[in-house]
C-alpha cells in the first residue's frame, strides 16, 4: 500500500486596528516556499454539499491599482488553463482568453 502525504500551506494576515490587512505571508513547504510576503491572496474553495464556490479575498492597503488590475488578468488567464486542465473544452477555453484579451486591452495593460 502506498504511503499517504499530507501537504499544508499556510497563509498569514496582519491587520491593522480596523482589521484591514497591513501584511500577507504565506508557506508552502512543499513547493519551496517559506514565509514568502504576498500583496494579494485570491482563494476559492469548493463547498460540494451545498454546490458553492467559497472564497476569501484578500489585498494589503498598499497594494496599488495598477498591480491590482494584472493581478486581475493574470488570475483569469490562469484560471483559463485550469479550466482547460480539468475539462478538456477547448472551445470554452478560447472563450475564456478572447475575454482576458479584452480584459487587458480595456485596462491598457499591454502598453505598461
Amino acid at each position: 500500500m502506498a504511503k499517504k502525504q499530507t501537504s499544508k500551506i499556510v497563509l498569514q494576515v496582519k491587520l491593522d486596528e480596523n482589521k484591514i490587512p497591513e501584511s500577507l505571508r504565506w508557506t508552502a513547504e512543499d513547493g519551496g516556499v517559506q514565509d514568502q510576503a504576498a500583496k494579494a491572496f485570491f482563494l476559492s474553495v469548493w463547498d460540494s454539499v451545498n454546490k458553492e464556490s467559497l472564497r476569501i479575498d484578500l489585498w494589503t492597503k498598499d497594494m496599488a491599482v495598477d498591480e491590482m488590475k494584472l493581478f486581475f488578468h493574470q488570475t483569469l488567464l490562469t484560471m483559463s488553463d485550469t479550466y482547460m486542465r480539468a475539462t478538456q473544452d477547448q472551445k470554452m477555453t478560447d472563450t475564456m482568453k478572447d475575454f482576458c484579451d479584452y480584459f487587458a486591452e480595456k485596462l491598457e495593460l499591454n502598453k505598461k
